[in-house]
């Protein structure tokens, strides 16, 4: 289901009754109203002037039925101001989005809500995801939410490994970025609270973003089945890890849980007009609201 679609015609619809509704159906209601307002107190004139309540009351309501907005009137125009602010803000400032999997642990929880700055990495017409105003670019350590390659009507979260022009390599469970080898501390024993699997856990520092990852000593340093074929050139693999170039205009994306993550190892970059935006915060988790707050 496209969301944004359906908002973007959610907000045409009840915007043209809106227009509809103060140019042509309020002004009629209105007329009608003065009209039988009128012919009320021609009727009623001698029980206004002596300024009998019950009669100036029966008028006021009568007015006031008349003047009242129907029920499908109420449920499109009386609902474009709150539509319309909601797409605005969905398209162009913030959306939210909820954590399916965890591919992403121990940074992000499955049922983590979190909210994704869409202005970050440009200003993109909403529903076409065409970018008009360049404002930046996805860094080495951001999180990001993309439209996952293999189909696009499908919303991926990933940490950005590889920038344009970056070599990435992942041999031995180690990354390294152009020759430099990636810092990591403290790895210590670590249970995944979903599958209760006791993992390696520790703390990597990439683009000068420090966040914890957890590895599977299970599982051995090569992939866990075949590239897409979508990856091509870009990649070259071995039986303890991989090296990629990532192209111009294109991102490599990995999730913290290295060994439990189908990511840019399997079905190659992430291009830049797929990008949806960062993500900046977790601002609910119904099952533990500790976890609310900003994420690295």
């Amino acid at each position: 289901m496209n969301f944004a679609l359906i908002l973007f015609l959610l907000t045409v619809f009840t915007g043209i009754m809106y227009v509809f509704e103060k140019v042509k159906f309020l002004p009629e209601r209105r007329r009608r109203a003065d009209a039988l307002a009128r012919n009320f107190e021609s009727a009623n004139r001698e029980a206004i002037d002596r300024g009998e309540k019950q009669v100036i009351d029966a008028r006021n309501a009568l007015y006031a039925e008349t003047m009242r907005e129907p029920w499908w009137l109420d449920y499109t125009a009386g609902l474009f101001p709150v539509i319309a602010i909601v797409f605005l803000l969905r398209s162009f400032l913030f959306e939210p989005f909820r954590i399916p999997s965890g591919s992403m642990l121990p940074t992000l929880y499955i049922g983590d809500f979190i909210l994704v700055n869409k202005y970050d990495y440009g200003i993109r017409l909403p529903v076409i995801n065409t970018k008009v105003i360049e404002v930046g670019a996805p860094k080495r350590g951001d999180i990001v939410v993309f439209r996952y390659p293999m189909d696009e009507s499908m919303d991926y979260i990933k940490r950005v490994v590889g920038v344009p022009g970056d070599t990435v390599a992942y041999i031995d469970k180690k990354l390294t970025i152009n020759g430099e080898p990636v810092s990591y501390e403290g790895a210590a024993d670590w249970v995944d609270p979903f599958t209760m699997v006791t993992l390696t856990r520790s703390t990597e520092t990439l683009g000068g973003v420090r966040h914890d990852i957890a590895v599977d000593p299970r599982v051995g340093p090569g992939l866990r089945g075949r590239p897409y074929d979508r990856v091509g050139d870009g990649c070259r693999y071995s039986e303890n890890g991989f090296v990629c170039r990532v192209p111009e205009g294109q991102y490599f994306v990995m999730g913290d849980n290295r060994d439990n993550s189908e990511d840019s190892r399997y079905w190659g970059f992430v291009e830049d007009r797929q990008l949806v935006g960062k993500a900046v915060a977790i601002w609910a988790n119904f099952s533990d609201m500790s976890r609310v707050g900003g994420v690295d």
